[in-house]
């Protein structure tokens, strides 16, 4: 099933609004970050969310190229050096900025990870999960889990009764007409 195509139309209602500019923000900073990143680029984004606040992300940071932007004939472009100072600079700011993605990155896998950790921990054990949570298919299992558990649980009782009645059984004196028989121990002299 492939994606369709949204109609770019004001969304109507407010906290609609306000998630999809939350998403949309991220896109966008990240585009930006990657443009940065990838050509050397300077770049600087800023928005004011639907309720008024401002949200900005600049690299190397939205002053700077604001600041460029706007004395642009006083200034000579700087190729790609960053505007901290020297290419060292910039180059540690491209690491640095490198190492903060895939640290997000990984940071967003192991969210993944413990979601799935936490949905495994809800399916095992003896917690009983929320039922009104579960679907039909989750269900169908958790129902045959709960049988099969219910038969290993009918031949374990049986098991321990009969191993426990055979004890009671060698236990007990055996009585004949009202008095003890002792019993009788084989002979292995014979």
């Amino acid at each position: 099933m492939g994606r369709r195509k949204i109609e770019m139309t004001m969304v109507k209602d407010g906290s609609s609004r306000q998630v999809t500019f939350s998403k949309r923000r991220n896109g966008v900073f990240k585009k930006a970050n990657e443009l940065a990143t990838l050509c050397g680029a300077e770049v600087a984004v800023v928005a004011f969310s639907p309720g008024g606040k401002p949200f900005s992300f600049g690299q190397p940071s939205v002053g700077v190229v604001s600041d460029r932007f706007l004395h642009r004939d006083k200034r000579k472009p700087n190729h790609g050096k960053n505007v901290v100072g020297s290419s060292k600079d910039g180059a540690k700011v491209s690491d640095l900025t490198q190492q903060l993605n895939e640290l997000l990155k990984q940071l967003h896998a192991e969210k993944k990870r413990g979601e799935m950790l936490e949905k495994e921990k809800e399916k095992s054990g003896f917690k009983a999960p929320i039922i009104n949570k579960l679907g039909l298919q989750e269900l169908i299992e958790l129902k045959g889990s709960l049988e099969r558990l219910r038969e290993d649980i009918k031949a374990r009782v049986s098991e321990m009764e009969a191993s426990s009645s055979l004890l009671l059984l060698a236990k007990k004196p055996v009585y004949e007409s009202g008095r003890p028989v002792a019993k009788k121990v084989p002979n292995s002299y014979s």
